[in-house]
């Protein structure tokens, strides 16, 4: 990607905007007398009325002058927000600034019920309760090291040898997470339907849960896609509907092996490319161990050669655009 440039990369907007979404309203609440103000008195709260809820925010960035006609959209993962493209938890530049560097415009997401699209009230509107990601949980899942090799003093972990991901800025990473809810898959897709209805059609980067959400979605309406890179999709929909219209670039990590879970996932992942492939799409696997390039763990936009894997993806948009 271009080096950083501040003449180059002149920002014309900075805006948000919300998608998605519906209101439902709340009789027979109780009414509360709470101090809402800090060294405030108490005051009346009245629970009743109407509530916004299973709504999408989207962050977006136009440059003055992209390179790009398309530009560039983000989801994340499962348990996390679009804090995942933004920085890396030891400080460097995201994925989103390597992306406006090289010349895209950027959408970046926060699904429903995730970060700054807010929650709704519980048992009330949201009929389950919501799930939480530990430190240790994400530790074996994001492939960072075996189980026994997690401490909770950072300093202390042992991480899967050549391991790349930034194992001192753990705590950083795990501030992240966000309570998530495992009953609002249609819901969120119904959302980022939405955003596309308005932004028209994006490359798609996505991650891991966002990764199974991305072929869904390109499998339901291909017309909002010039192309989908899923990073790790956690497993793959059963049904490619007509996904084959679109360009698909699957990522993938090192140590997969060592854990079941992604075993399986990317067992089905690979047997939906496969299928794919199979019905005429066009299909690349991007396996960076395979291809020399080891040590990278679940988050590879977070690992410290995330500027690399960001090259190999810029580089295959513009080998198909």
């Amino acid at each position: 990607m271009k080096d950083f440039d501040k003449q180059h990369m002149k920002i014309a907007e900075i805006s948000s905007f919300f998608a998605g979404g519906k209101r439902v309203t709340l009789t027979d609440q109780p009414q509360k007398h709470v101090q809402v103000a800090r060294n405030g008195p108490a005051r009346l709260v009245d629970l009743n009325g109407d509530y916004v809820t299973r709504q999408c925010y989207v962050q977006h960035v136009r440059l003055a002058a992209s390179d790009y006609e398309t530009p560039v959209m983000f989801w994340h993962g499962g348990a996390m927000t679009g804090v995942t493209w933004e920085t890396t938890p030891d400080g460097r530049p995201g994925w989103q600034m390597r992306f406006l560097q090289a010349g895209f415009d950027t959408y970046v997401c926060d699904a429903v019920e995730r970060g700054r699209s807010g929650w709704s009230p519980f048992p009330e509107i949201y009929d389950t309760a919501p799930i939480f990601r530990t430190s240790n949980e994400a530790w074996e899942l994001f492939r960072f090291g075996a189980p026994d090799g997690y401490s909770n003093n950072p300093n202390e972990c042992r991480p899967h040898q050549g391991s790349l991901f930034p194992i001192s800025a753990l705590d950083h990473f795990s501030a992240q997470f966000v309570p998530r809810w495992t009953t609002h898959g249609q819901e969120t897709l119904e959302a980022y339907f939405d955003v596309l209805k308005r932004t028209g059609p994006v490359w798609l980067i996505a991650h891991s849960q966002g990764g199974n959400f991305a072929l869904d979605a390109a499998a339901r309406h291909p017309e909002f896609f010039k192309g989908v890179v899923v990073i790790e999709p956690a497993s793959a929909p059963e049904d490619i509907g007509a996904a084959k219209l679109v360009p698909h670039l699957f990522v993938w990590g090192d140590y997969i092996e060592h854990s079941p879970t992604w075993v399986s996932y990317r067992e089905r992942a690979d047997a939906y490319a496969t299928a794919l492939a199979n019905a005429g799409g066009f299909v690349e696997t991007l396996d960076l161990p395979a291809n020399g390039i080891p040590g990278n763990s679940h988050v590879p936009m977070m690992d410290v050669n995330s500027d690399h894997v960001a090259d190999l993806v810029q580089g295959w948009i513009d080998r198909i655009r």
